[in-house]
């Protein structure tokens, strides 16, 4: 009988405060360190690192014996992780920290979408599809801060897009995960698949495009590398499932979304890039509609609060 999780509480709040200083500050410093190493070598390396860790995690717990029947959704499930941290790579050489920090969240709304029509049990609610059409027109008006009357910015558009791609990969792992056994498997396994396979996919997007050779041995790039290997890869996702094991899941996802405000913060402040008023307006739809979709049910309660409904 699985375990009665709880609300969040002051603990809760405080572990997830720290997880998404954690993630919000992964894509500046991804691009901090782009002069140093590729971000698709960076991808490969966190994704090699925090295999290994993982792996040896497993070693010691266990979770081995079930890879016979878990392999066909953990290849797939790597595949798609992998292709996540490309598009976030190649996206990032196009377009600002703060913009992928914001697209990237889009997530939620792709794996909405994906377990509405697999999964019968998880169709969306009116609440949901308010959430999803808000985050739409929100991503429409995002994207038009990288036009102006004068100058249409092709890459920083580009970037975008390749910032939503990423947050659909992402979804699309999420579904794979929830629909095929992995859903039954030990988070470590699952989570060992994405970063193997991952990593054996970025290096040889690495290889093939020359962008191998692109890395300088310095501080910032040892500094990025470790940081994105031990800490997000490895450290701060286990913490997160700890957290899902233990507390509500719709509570620990509207904490979440704290997550792409550090990453715009930290984008201005850090790395002084600029925001424009059309994804400023964008990125509070998106976040908006992100939470109707995500945590529906805590929405409900609070629309029929604010509604006077009881």
């Amino acid at each position: 009988m699985s375990a009665t999780r709880r609300s969040t509480d002051g603990f809760a709040l405080q572990v997830m405060l720290g997880l998404c200083l954690i993630w919000g500050v992964q894509q500046v410093m991804i691009k901090w360190a782009a002069p140093d190493i590729a971000p698709v070598m960076q991808a490969a390396a966190r994704s090699g690192i925090s295999s290994l860790l993982v792996g040896l995690l497993i070693c010691w717990k266990g979770g081995w014996d079930q890879v016979g029947n878990t392999w066909r959704g953990g290849l797939l499930a790597g595949a798609l992780f992998g292709l996540e941290f490309f598009f976030i790579s190649e996206g990032l050489q196009l377009t600002t920290a703060a913009h992928m920090s914001v697209f990237l969240y889009t997530a939620p709304i792709f794996t909405a979408l994906g377990v509405h029509w697999l999964l019968p049990s998880e169709r969306l609610r009116p609440v949901q599809w308010l959430g999803i059409m808000l985050a739409f027109i929100g991503i429409g008006i995002a994207f038009a801060g990288g036009v102006s009357w004068d100058n249409l910015d092709r890459r920083m558009l580009m970037g975008d897009a390749l910032g939503v791609l990423a947050g659909a990969a992402w979804g699309a792992t999420t579904v794979v995960v929830r629909a095929s056994r992995l859903s039954e498997a030990p988070v470590t396994l699952t989570l060992f698949y994405q970063l193997i396979v991952g990593f054996v996919g970025l290096l040889l997007i690495a290889l093939l495009s020359g962008q191998i050779t692109h890395v300088s041995l310095t501080g910032v790039m040892v500094t990025s590398v470790l940081f994105q290997g031990v800490v997000v890869s490895f450290f701060s996702y286990l913490v997160w499932f700890w957290l899902l094991r233990r507390y509500l899941a719709a509570n620990l996802a509207v904490f979440s979304f704290m997550t792409p405000l550090f990453g715009v913060t930290f984008g201005v402040v850090l790395l002084g890039e600029k925001l424009s008023l059309n994804f400023v307006i964008g990125a509070v739809l998106v976040l908006l509609g992100i939470t109707f979709v995500s945590a529906e049910q805590w929405v409900r309660r609070r629309l029929r609060r604010m509604l006077g409904q009881g």
